[in-house]
């Protein structure tokens, strides 16, 4: 990476002041005689020199300059300055910028097609870098986010539907896929010497080829996991209930019976509907 330097030029006001008493004596040196046409050459000579010297520096931006293909500086303080005329001037802007990245369709790590797209917050912290490591700083931060939000929906399942050992995924992990891609931002776009301030997945999302499947295979195990608790709540329920009828004699139900009684609380309890109760008006054997 290359090493910026600092200027603190001088005040362009100093130069300015100058210019104007040049301009004077240009206009006065006429009445001077022989020599004064000579004079007013000379301050218009100088004049012109000093002119292109001047830089001014606006808040969150700076100026890289360079004379004759040799870096020598940036200035970064903001102000009006003059500088060295002969060179030459390129601003850089060091405000933040967002990246709103375009969606891209990638496979996860199992082979799912996705579409994912994230929000970069990015800033130059190193001029030099950013104006002479690569071609073209903005293409440059473009063309890396996008290698690197691909190589972390490779890097990660969408979800733990396919892979229930997956410690990190792309919608159950967001804060940590949000540090993992601003850490792998940074390290790609340190050669330009650009910082990543801050790094989100803005859409996240099945190919629309597998979307239905995969919604459909979502509320299959939602549906698996609500009947799962179901049934272990309703055994718990039955289990108190002939452990309380037989510590309080309430009746004494032989095997079959019992396996009745489980039976009919199993319906009631774990079925979707409703259910009709029917009286026995007769004996627990008719």
């Amino acid at each position: 990476m290359n090493a910026e330097k600092i200027l603190e030029p001088t005040s362009g006001f100093g130069a300015a002041g100058l210019i104007v008493l040049l301009a004077i004596i240009a206009i006065v040196a006429p009445n001077m005689g022989a020599t004064g046409a000579g004079v007013t050459i000379i301050c218009l000579v100088i004049g012109v020199f000093i002119l292109p010297g001047f830089v001014v520096v606006n808040p969150n931006e700076s100026k890289v300059l360079t004379f004759f293909g040799k870096y020598v500086g940036t200035v970064k303080q903001d102000g009006f300055f003059w500088v060295n005329p002969f060179t030459v001037k390129k601003k850089v802007s060091l405000r933040a910028f967002n990246l709103n990245g375009q969606q891209l369709k990638v496979n996860d790590s199992v082979g799912n097609p996705i579409e994912i797209a994230a929000v970069i917050v990015w800033q130059i912290k190193n001029t030099a870098s950013a104006v002479f490591a690569v071609e073209n700083y903005l293409q440059y931060v473009n063309i890396q986010s996008e290698a690197a939000v691909r190589h972390l929906a490779n890097s990660f399942p969408y979800d733990n539907i396919e892979d229930e050992n997956a410690g990190i995924t792309l919608r159950g992990g967001a804060d940590q896929v949000s540090i993992l891609l601003e850490k792998e931002l940074n390290e790609r776009l340190d050669r330009a010497g650009i910082e990543v301030l801050e790094a989100r997945i803005s859409h996240l999302a099945y190919a629309p080829e597998i979307a239905h499947t995969m919604l459909q295979r979502q509320q299959a195990s939602a549906i698996i996991s609500a009947r799962r608790l179901i049934v272990e709540g309703a055994v718990g329920m039955v289990e108190m209930a002939l452990q309380r009828l037989s510590e309080k004699n309430i009746v004494d139900l032989d095997e079959e019976r019992k396996a009745a009684m489980v039976s009919n609380l199993l319906v009631v309890l774990c079925g979707d509907r409703s259910v009709n109760p029917v009286v026995n008006t007769g004996t627990l054997y008719h």
